[in-house]
């Protein structure tokens, strides 16, 4: 290390704020102001008059919450409210390195860190307040085969969006960043327009615009305590005096579990010390006649960019190097603490500075003047929080952001849209707040943040699993059961199995951009239903009783389907006033005025937060429990199905005795459960509500009974693969906040004549009337040792058409099948295109739904052709 630190020459001078030409307060000073909030009436401290009323209060003046506030009074909002502890860009704002990117592997975050760049181009001449604003793009950097794959897996997922990004060889990415040593670069992905930009600068220029636009922004008004009013409003209690508000909105960054601990939240946020190292001039960057691109080496950890006529870097160490600011989950944030920086430490990121010293040669001469450590916030998945939070009626949250720069623009523009509008304006459900819950303790939020930090620049495969802070408390009745002889997938705090092995397999996670070692035996579990009979664990399921005088009224009203009978299920959908699909949700009516609701497992709180929404704001008088974790579920499905299940009841399970989405409490094995008839594998199968402390007794007696049919287990991937080869949609992928139910095609569940009105119903009627432009197409892929997955990009005569939503393998017809949305044109049986896979463009063709009969329609057709 010496040596390198000779070679470096280290000199560090504190000057953060000169390099950026704004005055700011010098490093390791605790940010105080000029007088005591407490002392004068609120006109004298703030300089304004006081507000004790307002539509929407931010709280928190870093990047994100002063975009909100910029958005919100754009949009035309009056009375919204900005309140900020301290200092405007007080927390991570003020130090971050600011970099801006097109790029995200996420397909929806896509769009807001487009959105965020728009708005940055043009913020300037709006407000009149420079933004040093820098867009000399950049190159992410592949020095591997596998990286390559990656990043045209990544190209096939960015074709359909308007994101401008490239894939390039090393003779442009040399032309690009000549200072690269090109010994191990491959391939490089490029994104014109992106660079960097002044944080505090950015946050300044929206806070003039906020302004501009009407809102009030109060600095320094710490927030002391919130108390909700029976109509659900909010009292926001200051030093300067109390502000009634309609909703809060929670933009605190790393001081937001202590806003949420006010109100009774643990959010699952902590701090993390980030570095980055600015160096001096560096005379071969200083004779540039254009400023370089950001360069982000992958195997390196660490991005790099031209700071002024030297360069800036900042490497993500391991995650057993990095370190976590854990005694502020503990004892809180410091009291003052704000424009604060942490001790730096070079020597936890040499790994990293070595590789960033290979890659471009010239920063082994160059001088570190300075060495920035600060605190940013991560969640345990890394992305952010945003959006009304279930639990607290108008209680938003706008947390959690990693990358604060690049997320606030488009974050408060779809914030505010959403606040505005009533629904979000496209899908961001993976920044839910509502997906976590009590089971995202400290010591999981912890693990999970070493875990995302350390890994930062891994190679992103299809299908990805993390295995830090698992498993979480909530394991299933017979999670113990099954641990050992599956690969066990995460889904909501749960652990349920994607796949089991068998002597000879291939075991354990072993990821891949192709065909892996689960194909094989997915395969198998796929006969295994539909030859024989298996068993899956369904317990990560959402599930909710909703009862009460007013149950069957409020459930009309939240969904477009009829409720159904007492003792009958079916599948109901929850729509946007405009129409979009919200939720896809099994609804069964247990008795008269009492239902029960399953969602997925993803979308527990994201639809129960909904559901409660409707229910308050309606003034509907019912009861809504939410029973997740108290029941655990159990699919048999499979031709032997009835055969296994009728050994361990007394119960008729004949077809007569018992139908397709009929619904009855039995006992099986001596147990007393709720079981029904549906399989979403489109197999004869039945569905088992058990109390989680049966759950195993009732899997063991089923196993047992089941020996002589060949029973056997089978999880996620082959339920996957099973309901695309039945044409079965998923919410999530071919159905979500983006696409409406007619183009998705699931007019067979929207009853626009049921006498009922609900919500979205005026919408999709001026919807079936005015057309559709697209439409959910079934489609087959003529691919090697690839499938898709979803959300690749579809071609025709070289020109973008569409995309796909889900793919798989069908065991069946033994190829690849998909949904994807294709304009009305092209959607017609036997139209042929080709999608995208790993920079490559296979033959696909559209052809007639579903490949396989599910098995009530073959029953049905086979009654109809005796009855012939």
């Amino acid at each position: 290390m010496s040596r390198i630190l000779n070679t470096i020459n280290l000199r560090v001078r504190r000057d953060l704020a000169a390099r950026r030409g704004v005055a700011r307060l010098p490093l390791r000073t605790v940010f105080s102001t000029s007088r005591n909030a407490n002392e004068g009436d609120a006109s004298t401290v703030l300089g304004k008059r006081w507000s004790d009323a307002a539509d929407t209060v931010v709280i928190g003046g870093g990047c994100v919450g002063v975009s909100l506030a910029y958005h919100l009074a754009k949009g035309g909002m009056k009375d919204v409210v900005l309140l900020e502890k301290s200092e405007l860009t007080a927390g991570s704002t003020w130090h971050a390195a600011g970099l801006t990117t097109y790029y995200s592997p996420g397909i929806n975050l896509k769009k807001v860190h487009y959105n965020s760049i728009k708005l940055y181009e043009s913020l300037e001449e709006e407000t009149g307040q420079a933004v040093g604003f820098h867009q000399p793009g950049s190159i992410r950097i592949a020095s591997t085969p596998l990286r390559v794959d990656e990043l045209k897996y990544q190209m096939s997922r960015t074709h359909w969006h308007p994101t401008p990004q490239f894939f390039i060889g090393p003779e442009k990415i040399k032309e690009l960043f000549p200072l690269l040593n090109m010994d191990r670069v491959i391939a490089g992905l490029y994104n014109p327009g992106d660079g960097h930009i002044d944080p505090y600068s950015l946050t300044m220029a929206l806070a003039a615009g906020a302004r501009m636009y009407g809102a009030q922004i109060y600095n320094p008004a710490p927030v002391t305590g919130l108390t909700q009013t029976s109509d659900g409003k909010w009292d926001v209690q200051t030093p300067h005096g109390t502000i009634r508000a309609n909703r809060i909105v929670n933009a605190t960054g790393f001081w937001a579990r202590e806003l949420g601990q006010m109100i009774g939240f643990e959010h699952p946020t902590i701090p993390v010390h980030h570095q980055y190292v600015v160096t001096a001039t560096v005379p071969e960057v200083k004779a540039l006649k254009t400023e370089l691109p950001v360069i982000r080496d992958l195997e390196g950890s660490y991005y790099l960019r031209q700071e002024r006529d030297g360069l800036l870097f900042g490497p993500y160490e391991k995650m057993e190097k990095m370190v976590l600011q854990d005694s502020w989950v503990r004892d809180g944030v410091p009291p003052g603490f704000g424009k604060e920086l942490f001790e730096s430490d070079l020597d936890r990121i040499m790994d990293n500075v070595e590789m960033a010293m290979e890659m471009v040669p010239v920063l082994k001469k160059a001088d570190i003047i300075n060495i920035v450590s600060g605190p940013i916030t991560y969640t345990p998945d890394l992305l952010p929080m945003v959006g009304p939070h279930q639990g607290a009626r108008n209680y938003w949250t706008a947390i959690g952001f990693g990358y604060g720069v690049i997320h606030a623009g488009g974050i408060g523009k779809f914030l505010s849209d959403w606040i505005r509008t009533g629904e979000p304006p496209y899908d961001l459900i993976e920044c839910d707040p509502n997906r976590y819950g009590k089971w995202t303790d400290v010591p999981y939020m912890c693990a999970k943040a070493r875990e995302s930090y350390g890994f930062n620049n891994i190679v992103g495969y299809p299908k990805e699993e993390r295995f830090e802070g698992r498993p979480t408390c909530r394991t299933g009745g017979v999670y113990e059961l099954l641990k050992g002889k599956a690969s066990m997938g995460f889904h909501a705090g749960w652990e349920q199995p994607h796949w089991f092995y068998k002597p000879g397999d291939d075991v354990g996670y072993k990821p891949s951009f192709r065909r892996t070692n689960w194909f094989g035996p997915v395969g198998r579990e796929c006969k295994l239903v539909m030859e024989k009979v298996g068993v899956i664990d369904l317990t990560p399921f959402g599930k909710f009783v909703v009862k009460g005088r007013d149950a069957h009224k409020l459930l009309d009203w939240l969904f477009a389907n009829t409720m159904p009978k007492v003792g009958l299920t079916n599948i109901s959908h929850m729509l946007t006033p405009t129409g979009r699909v919200y939720a896809e949700v099994t609804i069964t009516q247990m008795s008269p005025g009492e239902f029960m609701l399953i969602t997925g497992s993803g979308s527990e709180l994201h639809d129960l937060r909904w559901i409660e929404k409707e229910a308050a704001d309606g003034g509907f008088e019912v009861d809504i429990t939410n029973v997740t974790e108290d029941i655990g579920v159990l699919g048999v499905a499979g031709p032997s199905a009835r055969k296994v299940l009728q050994k361990l009841t007394k119960e008729d399970m004949s077809d007569a005795g018992f139908k397709f989405l009929h619904c009855k409490a039995i006992q099986l094995a001596g147990v007393q459960l709720r079981a029904i008839r549906i399989s979403y594998t489109g197999e004869l199968g039945w569905e088992l509500y058990i109390d989680q402390n049966k759950m195993a007794a009732v899997y063991k007696a089923i196993m047992e009974a089941g020996k002589d049919e060949g029973i056997d287990d089978f999880g996620t991937y082959a339920m996957g693969s099973l309901r695309l080869e039945k044409g079965f949609r998923g919410w999530g992928a071919e159905m979500n906040i983006d696409t409406n139910p007619l183009e998705a095609g699931l007019d067979y569940f929207i009853k626009l004549n049921k006498p009922a009105d609900f919500i979205g119903k005026a919408a999709l009627q001026e919807i079936k009337a005015n057309g559709l432009k697209r439409k959910l197409s079934y489609i087959t892929v003529d691919t090697d040792d690839i499938d898709p997955e979803g959300n690749e990009t579809i071609w025709l005569n070289g020109k973008v058409v569409g995309n796909t939503t889900s793919g798989a393998y069908s065991y069946s017809s033994q190829q690849s099948l998909a949904f994807a949305y294709l304009p009305m044109e092209l959607c017609s049986v036997g139209q042929k295109v080709e999608v995208e896979l790993l920079g490559r463009k296979y033959p696909a063709m559209v052809i007639q739904e579903p490949l396989v009969l599910t098995e009530p329609t073959r029953t049905r057709l086979q009654k109809k052709a005796k009855k012939a």
